[in-house]
């Protein structure tokens, strides 16, 4: 465990952020930096805590983050723009926040001369669309050019080389990690576990791109951030590349669906709509490296998670 040092984190209201910060907090300080287009931590129970000092910006406005980022020891560069749909309607500003803010965020870090940790935040998706059993060193895919869902991959792809480079030339001490379907509590934005639960407990449709035989493998958000803070504080991670994921939590899209209605004991129905374009067929991380190296395993399985993210959804609903 950490202590006295001052953590900074890019996309540092975001919700992986959120958790991350929970744990760090009373022990260390944390500057989040953040253009507050998604927000889970205003309306958290740290969002008043004396440790944390915020700074509205964006990671695409160089001199600000590199200011703002004075007298950290670590960064957290969790800042990105996700979700298809989104990717779908800007690729624009997906490409250029993804690409030229990591570049920002990589070139501040080193003008600060960060010594302890620089955590770059990729995405499984660079695997491409058949990634079953991912380890770190398989082939990345970058898509076809032209096609919208691969422009987020592309972009998080880009970041990817550009911090190992930064390591390997500049000796920042980088890591990076590639989430694997992450959910939980304080989930913002279009995450497909969030989606079907607010809409079971609505007893509302359930809407499915496709004929649901897309399969995914699930990682609860207390499981990821157990394995970002090893990557954090084990020195056996600098310079290297983590899958971070839960291989026991897979199942396909309708039998998420199916489950989410049974463990919540839904009436909701289940309908098909047209496939989304360029969608991923399946997607289950190899999980050794992180075993080997850090130590992890993840604890939640779906079930469970389902359950302690419904009860949090139920907050919301009221």
């Amino acid at each position: 465990m950490i202590n006295n040092k001052t953590i900074f984190i890019t996309g540092g209201a975001g919700f992986i952020a959120n958790t991350l910060i929970k744990h760090y907090v009373n022990t260390n300080k944390i500057l989040v930096y953040d253009n507050f287009h998604r927000d889970t931590l205003t309306n958290s129970s740290i969002a008043n805590h004396q440790n944390i000092k915020i700074v509205k910006g964006d990671v695409l406005d160089l001199p600000t983050l590199t200011s703002a980022m004075k007298g950290a020891d670590i960064v957290i560069h969790a800042a990105g723009i996700a979700g298809i749909d989104t990717v779908i309607k800007d690729p624009v500003r997906t490409m250029r926040v993804n690409m030229i803010g990591t570049a920002n965020a990589l070139q501040a870090a080193m003008e600060n001369g960060i010594k302890d940790r620089f955590i770059d935040f990729s995405t499984s998706e660079v695997f491409g669309s058949m990634a079953f059993k991912s380890s770190e060193s398989d082939q990345t895919v970058a898509g076809s050019a032209g096609e919208a869902r691969w422009t987020y991959a592309v972009s998080k792809l880009a970041g990817e080389h550009l911090a190992h480079a930064y390591y390997k030339q500049y000796k920042l001490p980088v890591v990076t990690v590639r989430p694997f379907n992450v959910y939980g509590p304080g989930q913002t934005g279009e995450g497909a576990i969030q989606i079907f639960i607010k809409k079971a407990l609505k007893n509302e449709d359930i809407h499915i791109d496709g004929d649901g035989s897309q399969i995914r493998a699930w990682c609860f958000v207390d499981d990821f951030v157990d394995c970002l803070i090893r990557c954090v504080e084990n020195p056996k991670a600098i310079g290297e590349s983590f899958n971070i994921g839960n291989a026991r939590a897979v199942i396909t899209i309708l039998g998420l669906a199916q489950l989410v209605c049974r463990v919540l004991k839904s009436e909701s129905k289940i309908v098909f709509d047209p496939p989304l374009s360029a969608d991923i067929a399946i997607r289950i991380p190899s999980v050794e490296k992180t075993k080997d190296i850090l130590d992890f395993k993840a604890q939640v399985d779906l079930e469970e998670g389902v359950l302690k993210t419904s009860e949090w959804m139920k907050t919301l609903i009221k």
